[in-house]
């Protein structure tokens, strides 16, 4: 039976873009939760400092990796197959490690081991999830809306980040390490569901898998990728040591500037978003990468907690119209049968 045509629809909020919209969320969520406890929950098993940090550090190692073959991979086969595919295999990492002190102990492993296995896993997944659901994504938001459409689908992001940590710990607190990450698999089946019930999303893969750089890479897509890569370099460098620093400087509290910049972000970026779309990305990106850079050096010149405070809120307009307005670049310059490489070349960069 030939394939019904596929044709983009005429408003933004169609099924499509919402169930992929909700299972990014989830994914963010999710992810959030899971990273916040990891380390701790490798702690309470009596793990050693440096097996904890191999621990954490594997699954954005394992990720990269795996992105290179992300890209050809959603060139030859069905996305909504891999996006669940990737879902499921988070879903599997955290029942593994919901119960890795039982599987430890029945196989006769140390237990970070058995928690090194499922993260590897867990890299995995990411390789495929988040590529994919841009990708998906990209297919159901109408041209006119692009950028906006962007923005609101990377407000997941800021979703996660602002309630992600604060939820697992409550749940942490609550019912445990084990009960928690058993909760954040449910969310992940759950969303392996919800993607299943999308009436109809366009295959464009041809089934011919070629590990070649051309599949790996796409060419236009790099420009904007490197600004991502510029951009996050600078944003991730800060942030990694931002605690430390403030506690340094005896700021109390510090940890309020990632919650309010989180906060700003949900508003900012649909406005933003609509911005770009009637302005182009020329016109909001230059100022918004001006207004990155400004807040990274204020963090530097910041002695007070009202001084960071004020930093996220401009860091929020700066970097949170840079991202969505980046990855629309990255994904219109590819045809639809290629924006799976262009989608990954983001994601590695």
């Amino acid at each position: 039976m030939k394939e019904k045509e596929f044709k983009t629809p005429d408003k933004l909020w169609n099924i499509m873009f919402i169930s992929v919209f909700i299972s990014n969320v989830l994914f963010a969520l999710s992810t959030q939760m899971s990273n916040s406890l990891l380390s701790l929950y490798a702690k309470s098993t009596g793990a050693p400092a440096d097996q904890i940090g191999q621990l954490m550090s594997m699954f954005a190692l394992t990720a990269l990796i795996f992105r290179f073959i992300a890209g050809p991979a959603m060139n030859a086969y069905d996305r909504k197959k891999l996006f669940q595919m990737s879902m499921t295999l988070f879903g599997i990492s955290y029942i593994g490690y919901a119960f890795a002190p039982a599987v430890s102990s029945a196989l006769g492993l140390n237990v970070i081991l058995v928690m090194k296995i499922f993260r590897l896993i867990q890299g995995i997944g990411n390789a495929f999830g988040n590529a994919c659901m841009l990708t998906i994504a990209s297919d159901c938001i109408p041209k006119e809306q692009f950028s906006s459409g962007m923005g609101i689908f990377a407000l997941a992001q800021a979703v996660g980040q602002a309630i992600g940590p604060t939820v697992g710990v409550f749940l942490k607190d609550l019912f445990g390490f084990n009960v928690t990450y058993v909760i954040t698999a449910a969310m992940m089946f759950g969303s392996v569901a919800l993607v299943g019930a999308i009436v109809h999303v366009p295959n464009h893969g041809d089934g011919k898998f070629v590990l070649s750089f051309e599949n790996m890479i796409f060419k236009r897509a790099l420009y904007p990728s490197i600004i991502t890569f510029l951009i996050n370099l600078g944003f991730t460098s800060i942030n990694s040591f931002f605690l430390v620093y403030a506690e340094e400087r005896n700021i109390p509290n510090a940890s309020l500037y990632f919650t309010v910049n989180a906060l700003v972000l949900m508003a900012a970026r649909p406005f933003i978003g609509k911005v770009t779309d009637k302005y182009g990305f020329v016109k909001t990106t230059i100022p918004a990468i001006i207004v990155t850079s400004l807040s990274l050096f204020l963090i530097g010149q910041s002695t007070k907690l009202w001084h960071l405070v004020a930093v996220g809120v401009i860091n929020s307009f700066g970097y949170g119209a840079v991202q969505p307005a980046v990855q629309s670049m990255c994904m219109k310059s590819a045809p639809p049968e290629k924006r799976g490489s262009a989608s990954s070349t983001n994601y590695i960069a």
